[in-house]
């Protein structure tokens, strides 16, 4: 007997009151094993909302259990490859995907991001018009889900529904510009996502009142060492240190906003899942944040107390 990816036990069940977070990949631009490219997914109210959309993540909805024909809503903080790479694969899957006890999508896929999204995320879509032509004509897929529909913003609420609240907030990733961070509010609770940016001010105003931080980061001495084993790569290995936050600054960011729990992700360089070199990746934070801390890894979970 083969084995459908939509039996009822691979499916993780949602509630109305579930307000949690997945971690679908905390990896980079560079292939890391075991890190797949970003993406999150936060469930609240028993919605998932999908935050960016890495190459991996179809399969690591699959791998939680979440499944992508639930994902009806999409928020972009930015478009480097390595966070929108995976759109085609899940605007595909997430509709298609129609046999078994969970449906595909029969209506327009909602796409959020900074005012540059339809743009981008548009020129994917259209790529897939040959595709979703022969799937309207021969297999007869739902036509309301060849669609998607975009808000856009670079400040302000994106979606307010159900009780659930999404605020965009922008943050600095430059050269890569716009690019926004996300609040995600749910039965009086917060989560802060964010995204790519160095420390800003607007991430740390956000992150005020949050129970949750979940924030990029590298660790400064390890890539200084990256970058001494390869001097003729010094200006490749260090750039994205230009525009991204050190575990320190992360540290020092969640405890001046008074957030209880900072979860890392985006690593660099991604460390490896040992006692050992963890400690050393987040050495130093403790001394400057005194609230729990998480090095993020695929698939792990996430609850908002």
């Amino acid at each position: 007997m083969f084995q459908e990816l939509t039996e009822p036990n691979l499916v993780l069940p949602l509630h109305p009151d579930d307000f949690f977070v997945i971690l679908l990949g905390t990896g980079t631009p560079r292939a890391y094993p075991n890190a797949a490219k970003p993406a999150l997914v936060v469930v609240a109210g028993g919605r998932p909302l999908l935050f960016d959309c890495g190459s991996d993540t179809v399969r690591q909805l699959i791998g939680c259990g979440v499944m992508a024909q639930r994902i009806g809503d999409v928020f972009f903080t930015h478009h480097h490859y390595d966070h929108n790479a995976g759109f085609p694969d899940l605007f595909i899957s997430s509709w298609r995907t129609h046999v078994g006890v969970m449906a595909g999508r029969s209506e327009p896929l909602r796409v959020y991001g900074p005012s540059n999204t339809r743009q981008i995320i548009g020129k994917f879509h259209d790529a897939l018009s040959y595709d979703i032509g022969l799937r309207l004509s021969y297999n007869k897929s739902d036509a309301g889900g060849a669609e998607v529909v975009y808000r856009e913003s670079d400040e302000g609420v994106l979606l307010d529904e159900g009780g659930v609240r999404v605020t965009a907030f922008g943050v600095d990733h430059h050269p890569a510009s716009p690019a926004v961070g996300y609040s995600v509010e749910f039965a009086g609770r917060r989560v802060v996502i964010s995204g790519d940016t160095r420390p800003v001010e607007t991430t740390l105003t956000a992150s005020r009142g949050a129970s949750l931080l979940i924030h990029d980061a590298y660790n400064a001495a390890w890539l200084a060492e990256v970058r001494d084993a390869n001097p003729d790569l010094a200006v490749q290995v260090m750039n994205p240190a230009k525009y991204h936050t050190t575990t320190l600054e992360a540290a020092t960011l969640a405890a001046t906003a008074g957030v209880p729990h900072l979860v890392l992700t985006h690593h660099i360089p991604v460390p490896r899942a040992t006692p050992e070199a963890e400690a050393s990746y987040t050495s130093g934070m403790a001394e400057l944040y005194s609230g729990k801390i998480t090095l993020g890894r695929d698939l792990m979970r996430l609850d908002v107390p």
